[in-house]
């Protein structure tokens, strides 16, 4: 018997006509750059949106010292098959960092990207994995300051880095959850 662990994204989605608090169909995995109605004209996102399920398996990846955190787990997710998960946590130490922040509140968003040298903690990790697309964050800490942020090429695994993944079931489709435009 599968492990219950049940994943709820952040909210409930209630739909125009669908009732209040109905979870949200999710629309198959789309073809071209915005999901489409009936009409053919670009359906807004709702509000709020939910997926429930259980996660299929749970992954748990170990990188040795030397390796590049963020292609390390591309490397994963492709060796595993994954195409949506959760990022549930990472720890490790690093000897260097490169991520990246927003850096203002309209859209289009912008980023300010941040690196360096030097041993680290990394204190967590966690995102998504989209249609096999790895969104990761990360927290880490030296003696004097922590940081964070989106994690980018350029993160250096220091004594090791363990990080475990949720996989969702077949049919589970995140591909869109991290589009700012819909």
């Amino acid at each position: 018997m599968k492990a219950g662990l049940v994943l709820r994204a952040t909210a409930i989605a209630v739909l125009a006509g669908g009732g209040c608090g109905s979870p949200a169909q999710l629309p198959a995995p789309a073809t071209d750059a915005a999901p489409r109605g009936a009409t053919g004209i670009m359906e807004p996102a709702p509000d709020v949106l939910t997926l429930s399920g259980t996660f299929e398996r749970i992954v748990v990846v170990r990188l040795r010292r030397g390796m590049d955190l963020l292609d390390g787990l591309k490397q994963a997710v492709a060796q595993e098959k994954i195409r949506n998960a959760a990022i549930l946590s990472g720890v490790g130490s690093l000897t260097a960092f490169h991520a990246h922040a927003v850096s203002n509140t309209t859209l289009p968003a912008t980023n300010v990207f941040f690196k360096g040298e030097g041993p680290q903690d990394l204190l967590n990790v966690n995102g998504y994995v989209l249609d096999g697309r790895v969104h990761a964050h990360l927290v880490f800490s030296n003696d004097t300051q922590g940081l964070g942020g989106h994690l980018e090429p350029g993160t250096t695994v220091f004594t090791f880095a363990i990080v475990t993944l949720g996989v969702l079931q077949d049919g589970a489709d995140l591909t869109r959850f991290d589009d700012p435009n819909w």
